[in-house]
């Protein structure tokens, strides 16, 4: 028998929206004209979202809870997808309503490995006494300046080799834009010949065969980590239906790793050449350079060297999109920095499909590393036999190596892939510094594990440091002496995982937690680290968490002594 319900009407509530309006929180005025103003006659596009919020971040120093209701409802979302985008980012102050905004300026001191071996703990603390209540001043995963440890970021602005009386310097100041260093502008690189290759391929002096054809014989791969051959990465995009995107991945937050940077301050056209010849041969029309914000002196260099090309074009040009990342490490992963040039939290995809066949906006994506297109006009103009014949031990082509820690010489090293690190230290570092001696070095940043100083003369190129645990990765050379303690290393390593960590999965967000807290104490239960490594290796959605464990397989395995 069916039971009858009796509808008490007059308890029903008043609907809290008409339709046209979004629901939630009233939107203030004044807030929402701020908005409308900073947005000027953009789009309101979703995919705009974090370049709007950096607009209000800029503006105001943070962003209020009053502009977050307003930007959602001038973008015609719900509130919640604009505040877990703009929570999800380091670099966008949140403030709710009622809680007091930070100081106008901030300081942040490097707290991560190269930075922390040079010092940067008692900097960041004698900073913060010496700058007082007015400035705030907090620790900063790595900000690509390892080769000038400790660093430092006052506002906007670097500072290397940083010390108390730099950065109260920089404070007083009061300088809010990075200023770009000296680089070769369009001008001067067109007159050096620049762009010829780029109008042969437009021109039909070259084929898109012939040119994948040549980066296949180079031996060129990809050099943001995973190492996939370049030439048939543009052939499987060719292959897919157009219309196909191009993202250029500029977000190198990897420990250690400053090499795109050191690039792009010196000679900016020559990667975006790499990058036009690239998009012809692959049949793409939108291209989205993604690039990180603590690199403001590189955004402003390619800004206005864009605008000058775009001016000027030496033929005709894709459309070239410069976007800005918030400060996430995960996006440094494919499919992460897509989710973000989305407008959306970097969380990574689930793969298959790969981006190759379904990525930014659905559609088939060619994503590249910022330095892999900076070789593309080389190889081409000097031919694949010139950039396979540069390295040393039957591997091919040249590495750029971002060295850093213990050495006389830090800084970028372009060297022979298969060199070893001792002969990387000898011959390109000026040797170890004074009072040190190699102890252990990370061959590929944080995630690439730890070796000895008895294992230096393994060759350093992808697939040889597999069998040691390791990874070349973006050849992020970090040299460690007796001065360091390797479990001191995974434990810094570690802490920025752990802070890193996306949240999408359990295995990552947990495991990297409970890693650190079992890091911690004096005597290592090397049985629970290893089953939790196993764990996060295994069931990780993402390289973070997968690749999180080794430096703690490389401490035990290589450093027993330092276990207890």
């Amino acid at each position: 028998m069916a039971q009858e319900f009796v509808v008490d009407t007059t308890k029903l509530r008043t609907p809290r929206a008409v339709r046209g309006q979004l629901k939630g929180r009233p939107v203030d005025p004044k807030a929402l004209a701020d908005v409308r103003a900073l947005l000027g006659d953009a789009p309101r596009r979703r995919d705009l979202l974090i370049e709007f919020l950096h607009r209000i971040q800029d503006h105001l120093g943070h962003i209020p809870a009053a502009h977050i209701v307003a930007l959602a409802q001038e973008m015609r979302l719900a509130m919640t997808e604009v505040y877990e985008v703009a929570t999800f980012y380091h670099h966008f102050d949140v403030v709710k309503e009622g809680e007091a905004p930070p100081p106008a300026l901030t300081v942040r001191v490097c707290e991560t490995l190269s930075c922390q071996m040079a010092g940067a703990d008692a900097l960041r603390a004698a900073t913060a006494k010496a700058c007082g209540p007015n400035v705030r001043v907090i620790g900063a995963p790595c900000i690509g300046r390892c080769e000038h440890a400790p660093a430092a970021v006052v506002g906007r602005n670097p500072v290397d080799r940083a010390t108390v009386e730099k950065i109260t310097e920089a404070v007083a100041q009061g300088r809010r834009s990075a200023e770009p260093p000296p680089y070769v502008g369009y001008a001067e690189y067109r007159s050096q010949g620049g762009y010829r290759a780029y109008a042969s391929c437009v021109d039909g002096e070259r084929s898109p065969d012939a040119v994948m054809t040549t980066l296949e014989s180079s031996g060129l791969r990809g050099l943001g980590g995973a190492g996939f051959p370049a030439g048939r990465k543009w052939r499987i995009v060719r292959a897919e239906p157009a219309p196909r995107l191009m993202a250029v991945n500029i977000d190198e937050g990897e420990p250690g790793t400053f090499k795109d940077r050191h690039y792009l301050e010196r000679d900016p056209h020559r990667f975006l050449e790499g990058m036009l010849i690239a998009a012809w041969a692959v049949g793409i029309d939108d291209v989205y350079i993604y690039l990180r914000d603590e690199y403001a002196a590189c955004r402003a260099v390619l800004a206005n060297e864009i605008a000058a090309l775009e001016a000027d074009p030496p033929r005709p040009l894709p459309r070239i999109h410069l976007r800005r990342g918030a400060g996430a490490y995960i996006c440094g992963e494919e499919s992460a920095m897509i989710e973000s040039l989305e407008g959306k939290r970097g969380m990574p995809r689930l793969r298959p499909p790969y981006v190759a066949q379904v990525g930014l906006f659905g559609r088939p994506t060619l994503e590249h590393n910022m330095e892999t297109l900076y070789w593309v006009r080389d190889i081409l103009e000097r031919g694949a036999e010139w950039f396979a014949g540069q390295g040393r031990r039957g591997r091919k082509g040249l590495r750029s190596f971002s060295v850093s820690g213990r050495v006389a010489t830090p800084g970028v090293h372009r060297a022979p892939a298969g060199i070893t690190v001792q002969e990387l230290i000898d011959e390109y570092c000026g040797g170890m510094l004074p009072g040190h001696e190699l102890y252990g070095y990370l061959p590929g940043g944080a995630s690439g594990g730890i070796l000895p100083a008895t294992l230096s003369d393994i060759p350093l190129d992808f697939d040889t440091l597999q069998p040691y645990g390791c990874f070349i990765g973006s050849a992020a050379v970090i040299v460690l002496s007796q001065h360091d303690s390797a479990r001191g290393a995974a434990l810094n390593l570690m802490r920025f995982f752990a802070d890193e960590s996306c949240g999408q999965c359990t295995p990552c967000r947990v495991g990297t937690e409970k890693a650190v807290r079992l890091l911690e104490v004096p005597v290592w239960n090397v049985p629970l680290l290893e089953e939790l490594s196993q764990a996060m290796a295994d069931a990780s959605i993402c390289g973070l968490g997968q690749a999180a464990p080794n430096p703690i397989a490389c401490v035990i395995k290589y450093f027993p002594g330092e276990l207890s």
